[in-house]
């Protein structure tokens, strides 16, 4: 179990700057204030090859207590992410939210569920229906032999804290592919202002899908100018599924309904990267807003009140067409994020002797340049 440094490369320290919007201070999730994030990487070569780990997502610290509210949108679901039946139902995210390996989604799930029992008590995360979400490792890791275990989960966990959040080869995304390339974990911010108010809208991404051929880097064709001559593909014969999963999450005061139309645009920060939703892919995207608070701990610590209009819960949140602002913000985000993951990658291999290589940062600037 390892954390590794943070990369010493990202997109923008290349000279390439995309989109009309400026990031946030760190260009990354976390520059929503109260956001955490949390890795756990697993690199092992015995008792089994493991390239795998874990990546946790806190909406806010106290997220068991001060839900938010949230939405899911499936761009194509051959692919999993738990928890979603309560949250169209609820609209409420109440736990953190974890990435890990397809074959882990219960062992994350469950080790989430206890941890939130030993720190919380009670009912933890509520009702134990938390959000957990996977891509597919089993190329650089050998999924079959389940490596990542209870503690590898308590221990992304335990990490999560705000500030820069280290890309690539770390946590749910270390044994990731993308475009045919090394993959993995990125993230990136926009600073948007809707009606006067300024707000961050950030993503996180686990990348694991892609032709090469498709790789679109601010609209030039990179995956076609560099040659698997120069740097070959991961795979004897090309893969014929792949998946994304995509978190946005923003400080401006949303509602549920407002946060799915939010989700459903990562499907266009994903297409300006290149990607189109393979037919036997999990691309499954998740929003959420920490400018709501749906539950103030007034009203659940206490026994409802004699008038009932101090019962009711008031929110401030964006009228329903001036969202432009923020879904754009979110379509920068997830495309940068997706080409972060892939700049800050390095060249892995892993089960079975199998290589991913990282996309050189020497022909991808020569590439942008034409």
């Amino acid at each position: 179990m390892t954390t590794p440094p943070l990369p010493k490369a990202r997109l923008r320290d290349l000279g390439i700057c995309l989109g009309e919007l400026q990031p946030g201070p760190l260009n990354a999730i976390t520059d929503i204030p109260g956001v955490l994030v949390g890795l756990c990487t697993v690199i092992q070569d015995s008792p089994a090859v493991a390239r795998t780990g874990v990546t946790a997502i806190f909406p806010r610290l106290d997220i068991h207590s001060d839900f938010a509210y949230g939405a899911y949108y499936s761009f194509n679901g051959i692919g999993e992410m738990t928890g979603i039946p309560f949250l169209e139902e609820t609209g409420l995210v109440t736990s953190p939210v974890l990435l890990t390996n397809t074959n882990q989604v219960g062992l994350a799930h469950e080790a989430l569920a206890r941890y939130g029992t030993r720190k919380y008590g009670g009912r933890g995360f509520i009702d134990k229906l938390s959000i957990v979400a996977e891509t597919w490792d089993g190329w650089l890791s050998d999924i079959q032999s389940f490596p990542v275990t209870e503690e590898h989960v308590v221990a992304a966990l335990e990490s999560a804290a705000p500030g820069p959040v280290a890309e690539g080869n770390t946590g749910g995304g270390t044994g990731m592919i993308g475009y045919e390339f090394k993959g993995g974990t990125g993230t990136a911010s926009r600073r948007v202002e809707a009606l006067g108010n300024a707000y961050i809208t950030g993503a996180l991404v686990q990348l694991n899908q892609g032709w090469r051929r498709h790789l679109l880097v601010g609209g030039v064709p990179v995956g076609k100018r560099i040659s698997e001559q120069i740097v070959p593909s991961p795979w004897p014969a090309q893969p014929s599924s792949s998946s994304i999963i995509i978190v946005i999450g923003t400080d401006a005061p949303l509602l549920p309904h407002q946060c799915r139309r939010l989700a459903q645009r990562a499907t266009t920060g994903l297409a300006r990267t290149g990607g189109f939703g393979f037919a036997t892919s999990g691309d499954i995207f998740l929003a959420f807003s920490t400018g709501v608070h749906p539950n103030p701990r007034s009203r659940r610590e206490s026994a409802p009140s004699p008038d009932p209009a101090a019962n009711l819960l008031h929110l401030d949140v964006l009228p329903e067409f001036s969202l432009d602002p923020l879904v754009l913000g979110a379509v920068e985000a997830v495309e940068e994020a997706i080409l972060n993951a892939l700049v800050a990658a390095e060249t892995m291999t892993g089960f079975e002797g199998h290589t991913a290589y990282a996309l050189p940062h020497d022909l991808l600037v020569e590439a942008c340049r034409g």
